[in-house]
């Protein structure tokens, strides 16, 4: 079959070789799955370069997310959303996944939608419902709004009853965090973002800050979180890892909430299953969607994760295998 590998750690379009490698043998508990779509995550590029919290032997296959199609065994034919064992990754047309976490697909999401719903939309809800208690009628200011993270986070607050900032850089993309359903789009490349939220919440500041960013994003949202507001930390896409003022928290009585959600999977694998039914759901009722910005094929997969890693991408870049070559 073909897969994509990685021999030696670096940029992904650099390091990153399309290959014919033999099918993977899925062991006890695991499936093999035919890969209908794959979205293209930021710690794909990680894994390349070497820096993620998971190291896999080299030569190893990168993508961490799949909608899939079950080959063999009771449950051929099945379409299901799961996340790859490493060393074997998403971005071939084989790979296997753990039997116990495959998830079906939602009905109402194609192929590469359904490859976006996991670990992103599930990202969101765990940070602002399990973490945050976001509630109905608060403010939710989403840093990177029409990114891939981001974007989830603002359909999911937009669903929860809550009036969203969107923070974004550049015109083009206001413009998709406006159609996502941001009531207020700020673009911090032009705009003073503490300003622009404290006048939007009337000198309130945002309830709830969703950061997958770090560095200057977050030390602007300790300036603009409203009292008893919270800020969920999600990554660093920025690459700087701020470092709290933990009197700042003390005197302006804010939280500051981790998320790590792949902790869930290993301490309360249930608490999954119910999200994904409640994602399932709400794709169902219309009230999130993936945004899609990019269907590639097999060949494209390098450069889609190297532009997903630069930030120059919106919403998701899904590698659907059987897609023609333009």
């Amino acid at each position: 079959m073909k897969a994509w590998r990685v021999h030696t750690n670096g940029e992904p379009r650099d390091v990153m070789r399309l290959e014919e490698i033999p099918e993977p043998e899925p062991a006890p508990g695991q499936l093999l799955v035919k890969v209908l779509a794959a979205n293209v995550n930021y710690p794909d590029a990680m894994l390349c370069r070497g820096e993620y919290q998971i190291r896999p032997p080299l030569p190893f296959t990168p993508g961490v997310e799949l909608c899939g199609e079950i080959v063999s065994g009771p449950r051929a034919g099945e379409r299901v959303l799961g996340q790859p064992v490493l060393p074997v990754g998403a971005f071939g047309e084989l790979t296997v996944i753990s039997e116990r976490t495959a998830l079906p697909a939602p009905s109402a999401l194609d192929d590469a939608e359904a490859a976006a719903l996991h670990i992103g939309y599930q990202t969101g809800w765990f940070g602002l419902h399990r973490r945050a208690a976001l509630r109905e009628g608060e403010t939710l200011l989403v840093h990177a709004a029409a990114g891939g993270v981001g974007s989830a986070a603002v359909q999911l607050g937009k669903a929860a009853g809550a009036r969203v900032i969107g923070v974004v850089g550049g015109p083009a993309k206001a413009e998709v965090a406006r159609e996502l359903g941001c009531d207020v789009v700020v673009d911090r490349r032009s705009d003073d973002v503490v300003a622009a939220v404290k006048e939007a919440t009337g000198g309130r500041g945002a309830d709830v800050v969703y950061d997958p960013v770090g560095g200057d994003a977050y030390a602007k949202s300790v300036k603009c979180v409203a009292f008893e507001g919270r800020i969920v930390v999600v990554g660093f896409a920025s690459g700087a890892v701020p470092t709290p003022g933990l009197n700042h928290a003390l005197v302006k009585n804010y939280s500051i909430l981790g998320l790590h959600w792949g902790l869930y999977a290993q301490r309360e694998p249930a608490a999954i299953v119910a999200c994904h039914e409640e994602l399932s759901r709400l794709a169902a009722s219309g009230s999130i969607r993936p945004l899609v910005s990019e269907r590639t094929p097999l060949d494209g997969t390098a450069d889609a994760v190297q532009r997903v890693f630069d930030g120059v991408t919106t919403g998701r870049v899904v590698v659907v295998p059987t897609e023609e070559s333009p």
